[in-house]
């Protein structure tokens, strides 16, 4: 096995999303497109690499083919060493075929061997569809110096929108003295991320004793942690101030996408020091037509443009022929938007066809959605 790990990641990415609707119809959540270069799970996994962590197991479960293609064997994050890499855990098998996982927790747990298997000090649990950069080597310093058993990332949330989280009381330590998951009345606005460390040995007891429990809903936050906090365990609090976003819906969705465009966006997708990283080389640079217009846009990758864009950000390997307006939009990955198309304020999925003279996004206000794999016939109307 080559040298033993300190600490290794388990991303859990199986998530169906199913608040972006169309968007997640065909592919899982941690797959769908994001700045129209970037797939959300690149966040997680640029994180694991810019933070020393070589060894990533991503849990895989609704729509796995995209995210399992997409992800490879780790080489654009930098994991093909050695002694470390990307392993893809699909839903574990029984005699009579696949089962989906209960919860987070049971999910980890039908992948004990996997845990067992690098034998180390550490493990670090992660959702991979949400949007921050963050050094997990950090996190892991703080834990090992409070002497904890288990560290929970937290981040201070609004008041009135403490009710949506697991929300944590500590003391002066950070210790934490109590959870609640999603309280109707929040004692703090100290919010969990859903990013944990365990020491591997008290992780792997814990999931073994609640898979024996057959009133569990076998998930970190509504039964792991509560037990440890019950049994006087020391878990402790990491607090982090920077930028970390959930775009579970269409509407934090588009509007997180739409801020890359500002001259000072909230969050930068350019740091050299701590990259973002994507499997998005394949394509080639952008071809820009001399029809072509552009006003404060994103043009990716492999695009061919010649209408005319303004506001929007256009993905990977798009064409947009000549005729085509555009306006505060997102055109994902290789789609084709034909002759004198009109778009305005709307999502367009993936390998999508929007045919000649089509109108979408009409309706003021609003944001228009189409799924992934569409034609929209020649002269149609989606408002």
């Amino acid at each position: 096995m080559g040298r033993r790990k300190k600490c290794i990641a388990m991303l859990l990415a199986g998530g169906q999303g199913s608040r972006l609707g169309a968007l997640t119809k065909d592919i899982a959540k941690p797959a769908v497109s994001f700045g129209g270069k970037y797939r959300i799970i690149d966040f997680s996994l640029s994180n694991c690499a810019n933070s020393g962590i070589d060894t990533v197991g991503v849990l895989t479960q609704y729509r796995p083919f995209e995210l399992n293609s997409y992800v490879g064997d780790g080489e654009a994050w930098d994991f093909s060493s050695v002694d470390g890499g990307v392993y893809i855990l699909p839903p574990y098998e029984t005699q009579t075929g696949g089962k989906w996982y209960k919860g987070t927790a049971d999910a980890i747990y039908r992948n004990l061997d996997f845990l067992r298997k690098f034998n180390a000090d550490y493990v670090l649990i992660l959702s991979g569809d949400h949007l921050y950069r963050m050094n997990y080597n950090d996190m892991l310093k703080n834990h090992i110096k409070k002497g904890a058993v288990a560290t929970i990332s937290v981040m201070e949330v609004l008041w009135e929108e403490a009710s949506r989280f697991g929300i944590l009381s500590t003391d002066e330590e950070g210790r934490v003295t109590k959870f609640a998951e999603k309280p109707k009345k929040p004692e703090s606005n100290l919010a969990s991320m859903g990013i944990y460390i365990f020491n591997t040995d008290v992780l792997i007891d814990k999931l073994i004793e609640d898979a024996d429990d057959e009133e569990s809903s076998h998930d970190f936050g509504k039964n792991i942690i509560p037990k440890l906090l019950k049994e006087n365990e020391y878990v402790n609090a990491y607090r982090f101030d920077g930028f970390w976003k959930d775009v579970g819906t269409i509407e934090s969705y588009y509007e997180t996408n739409m801020q890359l465009l500002k001259e000072k966006p909230e969050f930068s997708m350019i740091d050299e020091k701590f990259p973002i990283m994507s499997n998005s080389n394949i394509y080639p640079v952008q071809y820009i037509g001399n029809t072509a217009t552009l006003e404060n846009c994103i043009i990716n990758n492999g695009c061919k443009v010649y209408g005319r864009i303004r506001n929007s950000i256009i993905g990977n390997g798009c064409v947009i022929k000549e005729g085509a307006y555009i306006e505060d939009s997102l055109i994902l990955p290789d789609t084709v938007i034909e002759e004198d198309v009109k778009i305005v304020r709307s999502i367009i999925g993936e390998h999508t066809l929007v045919r000649q003279g089509a109108r979408i996004g009409l309706r003021e206000g609003e944001i228009t959605v189409i799924g992934n794999n569409e034609t929209i016939k020649k002269g149609s109307v989606k408002p």
